[in-house]
């Protein structure tokens, strides 16, 4: 048994209702669909696997929509965590029981200063809308919430892969499941409705909420404020590694679906309610399985309806200028994945990848890419991963930080620069988790525990950006005893804060040179898959 598999499966367990009236009342919160009763660890308390739907997405329910919590005043455990959502094995989630009624919420608080109601963070796992679930230990919200107590975090479920984004609508019998390409999202709008409805009963402010994601959970960040009525449940996002460039159009979409069709030897929405959940899954993986082949290519999908057609235009058209943003990218972001499946599979994916997207561009700007990747020293593989890490992150997010300012947005931009001890991720794409969570004994892309100052005063800032709508921090709060007046981004200075492990500093763009303007930046108009 793995390390992972150690600290996941004491903790599984199924809620069950309380019916004998014996429970800690201290414990207990009436919420629109129950009374939950958490457990109490020290001054941290944990409600686990509250459902956020009236009923989970099974059976005749399978792609579609969620359904709305339904009144109760029955009385339920909320000690275990709920099910996993079905997905390709490899994540540490997928380690932790999986099924297709998966739809729970996690709610963390602490005891300590509940004499005002608190900010609310609600935290929206990546996983490249393919992988992932709150059971991941890195989302164990204890660490955090005992350093920082005047916060609540919220940990949701959502569909992922073939359940959470499949485009159906086109099959002779698939007019009943439009919803089908976007249900993850759905999912999430979901929850964040039942935060907004009940939270107050744990002592934190649906007035005062942050929606907090990285990679596809950043993604979804960036994406929820263009859905229709979403800001009555948020005010702020914070952004890791995430943009709403990640997006496919309905026709990459259905290439998907047709392949998996094609294999199962499907033709209609009816034969594939008929297949398991496992046998959709073993087919996923052959096919675009995220940890065996680097698939990317599940992504929410710019219907028209649910999302714009275009998400760039709707933010330089000011769809999000209300909502304030803290947001950023990693030095190395696509390091990660190379050191993850190794030289091999990186170079299949990435020189497959980069043919699909030359074709779509015209000879100039081939041109430009071909010129980018011959400016990098190296073996092949460092050309492509930098080239993959401006594609899909790190121009995406200057491009974001543009829009929000252009609109008189506001947007707090950083650029994190820690490294790895392990060879080839460098400052790689979602290292930064241990440290937002404070989890340094989880270091499957650190290698190491870094220094604790640094880990603190990063954690700070996000807190106080989900206090105050600023992160910024003056030197009686900073845990490294320093102040940091951290500007907002705008379009001359372009000024970033940068996150360095021994040296927490603003620079402007110009002199990092994140981005090059001339020969990466254009592709930001070209589509993630």
């Amino acid at each position: 048994m793995s390390e992972i598999e150690e600290r996941l499966m004491p903790r599984y367990g199924e809620n069950q209702p309380i019916t004998d009236g014996a429970y800690d009342r201290s414990l207990a919160v009436k919420c629109v669909n129950g009374t939950f009763v958490g457990k109490r660890s020290d001054d941290v308390i944990a409600y686990k696997g509250i459902p956020f739907v009236g009923q989970q997405p099974v059976g005749n329910l399978r792609w579609k929509a969620p359904v709305d919590a339904v009144p109760s005043d029955g009385v339920y455990e909320a000690y275990y965590y709920g099910k996993t959502p079905v997905q390709s094995p490899g994540d540490p989630a997928s380690l932790y029981p999986m099924g297709e009624d998966c739809l729970y919420l996690n709610v963390w608080r602490n005891e300590a200063s509940a004499d005002v109601k608190k900010p609310v963070v609600v935290w929206i796992y990546g996983g490249a809308f393919e992988v992932g679930g709150t059971t991941d230990p890195q989302y164990d919200c204890y660490n955090l919430l005992k350093e920082n107590p005047d916060i609540i975090v919220v940990t949701i479920n959502y569909r992922v892969s073939f359940f959470g984004f499949f485009h159906l609508s086109h099959l002779p019998d698939g007019k009943e499941y439009r919803d089908a390409p976007n249900l993850g999202l759905m999912d999430q709008m979901m929850a964040l409705k039942w935060v907004h409805e009940n939270i107050a009963g744990f002592g934190g402010d649906p007035a005062n909420v942050t929606i907090w994601g990285e990679s596809a959970g950043g993604a979804s960040t960036t994406l929820l404020p263009l859905i229709k009525g979403s800001h009555r449940y948020f005010k702020r996002v914070i952004t890791q590694s995430g943009s709403p460039g990640q997006t496919r159009s309905p026709e990459q979409a259905i290439v998907c679906t047709e392949k998996v069709m094609e294999a199962l030897g499907c033709t209609t929405v009816a034969d594939l309610m008929k297949v398991s959940a496992g046998k959709l899954a073993e087919v996923w993986t052959d096919l675009y399985g995220f940890y065996q082949k680097l698939g990317i290519r599940t992504f929410p999908e710019r219907d028209g309806n649910y999302l714009p057609l275009d998400p760039w235009m709707a933010y330089e058209d000011g769809a999000a200028k209300d909502i304030v943003v803290l947001q950023g990218c990693n030095k190395d972001e696509m390091n990660t994945f190379l050191g993850v499946v190794g030289v091999d599979v990186w170079n299949a994916w990435a020189e497959g990848r980069l043919a699909e997207k030359l074709t779509q561009l015209p000879h100039e700007e081939k041109a430009l890419v071909e010129s980018y990747c011959n400016s990098i020293e190296g073996e092949r593989c460092e050309a492509t991963v930098r080239l993959f890490s401006q594609i899909m992150f790190i121009a995406p997010q200057i491009r974001l930080s543009e829009a929000q300012a252009k609109v008189g947005g506001k947007s707090f931009t950083y650029y994190y620069t820690v490294e790895s001890s392990l060879p080839m991720i460098k400052s790689g794409h979602a290292s930064e988790l241990s440290v937002v969570f404070a989890h340094p004994e989880l270091n499957d892309f650190t290698g190491r525990a870094y220094d604790e100052t640094f880990c603190k005063t990063m954690r700070k800032m996000w807190v106080q950006f989900a206090k105050t709508g600023n992160p910024s921090l003056t030197a009686d709060q900073s845990p490294d005893g320093k102040a940091h007046q951290w500007p907002l981004y705008d379009t001359v200075e372009k000024q970033v804060m940068v996150l360095a492990e021994n040296d927490i500093h603003l620079a402007r763009e110009s002199e990092l040179k994140i981005v090059d303007w001339n020969r990466t930046y254009f592709l930001t108009r070209y589509n993630m898959p």
